[in-house]
């Protein structure tokens, strides 16, 4: 058996990250993920006047619940897509001119929802360049709350940001969602706020946040279930057993589930209270499967569905063509560089079993999840390898250490 340790939530890391910043006093969070992503948002947080104090294994903020320290500040938020949507609208509860910017990667991805949200909450908001990417600027003056009407059909994060302005308005928010994917991860920033001293509830497809700000608390950081999805993958596609400590019955993270669709296929799987572990069976089912909830999951069940006995169909991830890369067709590419049969849709894949995969070189897109799932591949296929493996710095930096210690 081989026991994992998975460094913290990426998910987990960023919201906490926002909340130490809003909240009234000085928060402690034990074990965040330190990678670029984070490490990314720490240093927005600097650029706009919080102080951000850092040990090995924890971090403390100084909140501010007035807003950013400084009056005008310019904020790089790398490739980081929680950085890039949370941030502006920490900025805009403030006083001050914000400006935003982001890498080519994430200038890529959308914002528009959220922009537009924040607009029609009064938010003084410009994208300098494309509309509803960035650069952006925002001339905040505070939010005087209200209600809005938010499509997060494409990210969660949209809503998320929102939220957790909430209780930093004057008077609340009540955000009504006409569409909204990865559900779970909404779930994540409700009992997190809560953490926090905020309310956030939810009344149908509405969701109603009082003022009120949040309190200084001392946060533990979960290990982060995405990450650990290559881990217990990599166990139910060689037979092996992977035990993953600290991610069990009360973890807050959805894609945790992941673990549900491996049992699905034939992997013996045991969620304890404070661990997960997966067993291989020499056994893996094909499977028809909606990830709409888990869908960061997605590349990691492609890339062990060509050893599935049937084919592995899954579903409902259109939103995974706007994450770091079009996640699907990335996918798609690389498994038929490997002789995989493979058909996809709008929203969908369909990975068919046939002769044994051949090694290939994989193209990353950038794409830290393109690499560690295809890892995973190469567990059972000879000369994997990857254009740009030092991508996954992005949310796990010693991957491929801890993978070859695995593999070991």
């Amino acid at each position: 058996m081989a026991l994992v340790d998975i460094p913290g939530s990426k998910s987990l890391t960023a919201r906490a990250l926002f909340l130490a910043a809003a909240a009234d006093g000085v928060t402690t969070l034990q074990r965040p993920l330190r990678s670029d992503d984070t490490e990314g948002f720490a240093e927005g947080l600097t650029r706009l006047g919080y102080r951000v104090g850092r040990t090995p294994d924890a971090w403390q903020i100084d909140g501010r619940p007035q807003g950013p320290a400084l009056a005008e500040a310019d904020v790089y938020c790398r490739d980081g897509a929680t950085t890039a949507r949370f941030l502006p609208a920490l900025a805009a509860a403030g006083h001050g001119v914000y400006r935003f910017d982001a890498s080519s990667q994430m200038r890529r991805r959308p914002l528009l929802p959220l922009t537009r949200a924040l607009r029609d909450l009064g938010v003084d908001l410009r994208h300098e360049e494309a509309e509803g990417h960035h650069p952006l600027t925002v001339r905040a003056a505070g939010v005087e709350g209200g209600e809005v009407v938010l499509d997060a059909g494409q990210s969660s994060q949209y809503l998320t940001a929102l939220l957790l302005l909430g209780p930093l308005t004057r008077t609340g928010l009540r955000v009504t969602v006409t569409d909204l994917v990865s559900a779970p991860y909404v779930d994540i920033t409700i009992a997190m706020m809560r953490a926090f001293g905020a309310e956030a509830v939810r009344e149908g497809n509405t969701y109603v946040v009082p003022p009120g700000g949040y309190r200084a608390t001392t946060y533990a950081i979960e290990p982060d279930a995405s990450t650990a999805s290559y881990f217990f993958a990599a166990a139910a596609l060689t037979g092996g057993e992977v035990t993953v400590p600290g991610l069990g019955a009360d973890a807050l993270q959805g894609d945790l589930g992941f673990v549900d669709v491996l049992r699905r296929m034939g992997a013996r799987v045991e969620v304890g209270a404070d661990r997960t572990t997966v067993a291989g069976t020499g056994e893996l089912r094909g499977v028809t499967v909606n990830m709409r909830d888990i869908s960061d999951t997605m590349p990691t069940l492609a890339a062990i569905a060509p050893f599935a006995s049937g084919p592995v169909r899954i579903e409902d991830v259109a939103n995974t063509r706007v994450k770091e890369c079009d996640r699907l067709e990335a996918c798609a590419e690389n498994l038929r560089r490997m002789g995989v049969r493979v058909a996809t849709g709008p929203d969908w894949i369909e990975i068919h079993p046939g002769a044994a995969p051949t090694g290939a070189d994989v193209k990353t897109f950038g794409d830290h999840r393109i690499v560690m799932s295809f890892a995973v591949t190469g567990l059972r296929v000879p000369g994997i390898s990857f254009d740009d493996p030092g991508c996954v710095r992005k949310t796990f930096p010693g991957f491929h250490e801890a993978f070859a210690r695995l593999g070991a």
